[in-house]
C-alpha cells in the first residue's frame, strides 16, 4: 500500500471519530448543564480544557460559557478540532483515496459532511440534542458500512488502527478533565452533585449502563479503573490499545509480543504498562500524571506510526 494512501485512511478514521467524540462531550455537557445550579459554567470551562486548546478559546472567545464553547467545539470554521473541521478533513483525506475505499464509505462520509456544513452556513443549531445524535449515528454508520463494505487488509487495519489510538486519547483526556476541573467544589464531593458528574462522564463514553454491570455505585476509583484498564469495554483505553496493537502488527507482519518497527514497540511498551497496571497504582502515583504520561506516549505513537509506514525519508 502506498504511504500517502496508508496515511489518508489512517486520518480520515482518525477524524470520524474526532468528530464523534466531540459530540458525545458537548451533548452529555449539555444535558448535564441543564440538573446544575444557575450560573454554573465550570462544565464548560472543562471541555475547553479537554481539547487542549484553552489558550485558543481564550484569545477569541473570552470567558466560557455554553453559547461560546458549543460554537468552537462544533461549527467554528477556523478551528481545526471543531466538529466542521474535523468532518471537513475527514471527508478530503476520503476524497483522496475515493479508488481504495468502498463507493458506500464515500457516499456516506459525504452525506454526513453536506449535513454538518449546511448546519454551518445556517448559522446556528435548531436542537443540540438532534444535531448531536446525527453525528454520533452518522459515525457510527460509517464505522458499520467500513467494517463490512472494506477488504480487511492493510486499509482496513490502518482505519482501525486511527479510530482507536483516537478513542483511547479522547477518553484519557475526558477522564482526566473531570478527575482535576469539573468538580464545582470539594464541598460537592461524595454529593449528588459529584455521582451527577461522574455518571456523565460514563454517559459520555456510553459506558454507564455496562459499568453497572460491573460495579453497584460510582466512585472515582471505580470509574478510573473501568476506563482505563476494563479488556472488554470498546471505549476503555487498555481495550483500545490491545485493538491498536493488533491492527499494527497485521500491518507490519511482525510477530505479538516482538517489534520490527519504532511504532510496534512503542505500542507493545504502552500495551504491557496497562496490562501489569492497578487502579490503586495508578490512584497512588496520581491519576492525572498518569493521564499525561498516557496521551504523550499515545502521541509518541503516532510519531512511530509516521516515521515507519508514511514518511519517505531514510
Amino acid at each position: 500500500m502506498l504511504s500517502r494512501v496508508a496515511d489518508s485512511i489512517y486520518w480520515m478514521s482518525r477524524y470520524v471519530e474526532r468528530a464523534e467524540n466531540l459530540a458525545r462531550f458537548v451533548d452529555v455537557t449539555h444535558t448535564m448543564s441543564l440538573d446544575m445550579p444557575p450560573g454554573s459554567t465550570g462544565q464548560w470551562g472543562a471541555l475547553v480544557y479537554a481539547s487542549g486548546d484553552h489558550e485558543y478559546f481564550e484569545e477569541h472567545y473570552g470567558e466560557p460559557d455554553r453559547d461560546k464553547v458549543v460554537r468552537f467545539l462544533t461549527l467554528d470554521p477556523d478551528y481545526s478540532g471543531s466538529i466542521l473541521s474535523c468532518v471537513t478533513a475527514a471527508r478530503e483525506n476520503a476524497r483522496s483515496v475515493r479508488e481504495v475505499i468502498s463507493s458506500e464509505m464515500w457516499e456516506q462520509l459525504n452525506q454526513f459532511y453536506i449535513y454538518v456544513r449546511d448546519t454551518a452556513k445556517s448559522g446556528r443549531i435548531q436542537s443540540l440534542n438532534e444535531f448531536f445524535q446525527y453525528v454520533k449515528n452518522a459515525s457510527h454508520l460509517f464505522v458499520g458500512i467500513t467494517m463490512t463494505t472494506f477488504s480487511q487488509g492493510d486499509g482496513w487495519h490502518f482505519a482501525r488502527l486511527g479510530r482507536v489510538l483516537e478513542r483511547a486519547d479522547k477518553t484519557s483526556r475526558i477522564l482526566d478533565v473531570k478527575y482535576f476541573t469539573l468538580l464545582p467544589s470539594a464541598h460537592d464531593v461524595g454529593t449528588p452533585i459529584d455521582d451527577l458528574q461522574w455518571s456523565a462522564v460514563l454517559r459520555s463514553v456510553s459506558g454507564f449502563e455496562m459499568y453497572r454491570k460491573r460495579h453497584h455505585g460510582v466512585t472515582p476509583q471505580r470509574v478510573a479503573g473501568f476506563l482505563v484498564l476494563d479488556r472488554q469495554f470498546p471505549r476503555a483505553i487498555m481495550h483500545c490499545i490491545t485493538v491498536a496493537d493488533r491492527s499494527l502488527h497485521a500491518i507490519s507482519g511482525s510477530p505479538e509480543g516482538t517489534f520490527w518497527n519504532v511504532a510496534d514497540k512503542r505500542l507493545g511498551q504502552l500495551r504491557s504498562e496497562l496490562a501489569y497496571a492497578t487502579v490503586e497504582e495508578i490512584i497512588e502515583r496520581g491519576l492525572h500524571e498518569f493521564l499525561d504520561s498516557l496521551q504523550t506516549k499515545i502521541n509518541q505513537v503516532g510519531d512511530g506510526i509516521y516515521q515507519s509506514f508514511i514518511s519517505t525519508e531514510v
